[in-house]
Formats: structure tokens, sequence, C-alpha cells
């Protein structure tokens, strides 16, 4: 049964760790994730982009899916599906489908506007008993084609969207989807603590985790991130893989070409480094 991500959240800031959103891109991923969280008897987080949902032909799709797996996996971990970086538009899907949670990305909006359809939404998923996250201030790189320019968010902002009930709140703070450059000037720490005296303990999200140093994860939980998110390192993961098994010729001997083989590697992959990310994240037997 999908839970919203409100109280794994707020039990991650009481016991200053982050629960791991990992994005899922089908069916492997999600299993793989899953069974991964349930063997390590952790809540998590499966993010779906927009660009993904399409992918799966759709939130409804997505939505079944993953309930079903829940169901024949016998999954009892806390489980959150959300809506990663929503449009107006496309948090209103997600509400239809049967999503646990959401988020509404009106950080490239004027201020007023990004207060006006937070507002309306974070009424829309209370009602629906789902959690929703809101943005200021924009998350480096590039995300299924939506660019931020990665500007550190201001902290009188971010307590103004906070004020209006979110459940969770994005602050850009140097942080960047995709791999980061050599040139990172890593993340602001004083922005973060600025932004966290004003906002209390309601629960900061990290973008961008994969490649932020271990130590630099760990001084950001510290400061009140209970939520980080995972996705390209997955990818990576997933890519080194199978191209490792193909390399080496296994998908040519035998049936090495059954796509439950070819697929293997990558699957085994995902679910090492979604461990990794929970041992350092620390939300390890907190399910």
């Amino acid at each position: 049964m999908l839970v919203s991500a409100t109280e794994m959240l707020q039990k991650a800031v009481e016991g200053h760790y982050a629960v791991g959103q990992f994005n899922i891109n089908n069916l492997e991923w999600t299993k793989a994730i899953l069974q991964t969280a349930q063997e390590n008897n952790s809540p998590v987080i499966l993010g779906v982009s927009e660009g993904a949902g399409k992918y799966m032909t759709g939130f409804t799709t997505v939505s079944a899916m993953v309930n079903a797996m829940i169901d024949s996996l016998g999954i009892t971990v806390p489980v959150a599906l959300h809506l990663d970086h929503g449009t107006y538009e496309g948090c209103y899907k997600c509400v239809k489908a049967g999503f646990s949670s959401i988020m509404f990305d009106g950080s490239h909006f004027p201020i007023e506007e990004n207060i006006e359809k937070t507002t309306e939404l974070v009424h829309v998923a209370h009602n629906m008993g789902m959690s929703i996250e809101a943005e200021v201030g924009s998350i480096g790189g590039e995300e299924d084609g939506v660019v931020g320019a990665g500007e550190i968010a201001d902290p009188n902002e971010c307590k103004m969207i906070a004020d209006l009930g979110v459940d969770f709140l994005a602050a850009g703070i140097g942080n960047i989807h995709g791999k980061y450059p050599e040139n990172w000037k890593g993340l602001d720490f004083e922005a973060l603590a600025a932004i966290k005296a004003l906002i209390g303990d309601l629960p900061l999200v990290l973008h961008g985790g994969t490649g932020i140093p271990a130590d630099m994860i760990k001084k950001a939980i510290s400061l009140g991130v209970a939520k980080i998110n995972v996705n390209t390192e997955c990818q990576l993961y997933f890519q080194e893989a199978t191209r490792k098994y193909i390399e080496e010729g296994k998908d040519l001997t035998g049936k090495g070409f059954d796509p439950r083989k070819l697929l293997q590697p990558g699957f085994e992959g995902i679910k090492a480094i979604v461990k990794e990310k929970m041992e350092l994240f620390g939300s390890i037997d907190k399910a």
C-alpha cells in the first residue's frame, strides 16, 4: 500500500537521517528499488518525472504497476509514489492516477505565481491524503528537458512557500542535476542554514544527489535535509553493468540475449547503488 511521504520525512528530521527518492524508469528500476528497500527495512520514495511517466505510457500505468508490485512482492516498508518536478497540469494528472505524493515545481515562476499555484495544489493534495513538495530557487543542470540555472534560494521566499502548508521543500543551494562538473563550487551551507533557521522543522529536499561527496551529504542532513533525490547514479550503474555484459559477449552465448538475462546485471547494479545510498543517508532499519 502506498503512503504519503509526510510521516516518513518527519521521522527522518527527528532521527537526523534522510529518505532516498530513487527515480523509476521501467519495471526493472521499480522492482530493484522496492526489493532493496524491503531487504534493508528502509522507507523509500519512488520518483517519477513527467518524461518517465510518458515513457511508461502514462501515470495511470505507473501507479497500477507500482501498486501491483508492492502486493506481489510482499513489500511492507513505507513506499511513496511521487511526481518529480511536476508541472501544474502534471500534478492534477498524478492526483487522478492515484499517486501518494506530488511535487509542484513553480521555481521558474515569479514568487507570486509560485505561491498562488502552490496554495491551490496544497489544498488539493491534502484533501486527497497526499503529500506535496514545492521548490524555491532552481536546481542546476537539466532533467527531462527542464533546465535550471542553479540559483540559490532566497530564505525569505522559502519561508513564504513553507507557510503555505507544503509537507517538504526543495531549495536550490548550488546542487545540480546529472553529473557534477570538476569546477563545481559545492553546496552552499550558509544558505541552507539560513533557510533552516526560518522554516523550522519542515523537511528539506536535496535534488541532484548523484555525485555529492559523502561528507557534504552528511552535513546537509545535519542541517535539516530529510529527502535526497538520486537518478543519474542509478542510470550510470545500469549502463555500466549492461555494457560489461555485452562487451564480454554474454548476450551471444546460450540464451544470453533473453531480455530477462540481458537486463539482470543492470538490475543488480541498481540494487547495489540504492543500498549504498540508503547506508549513507542513514535510512536502513528505519521503516
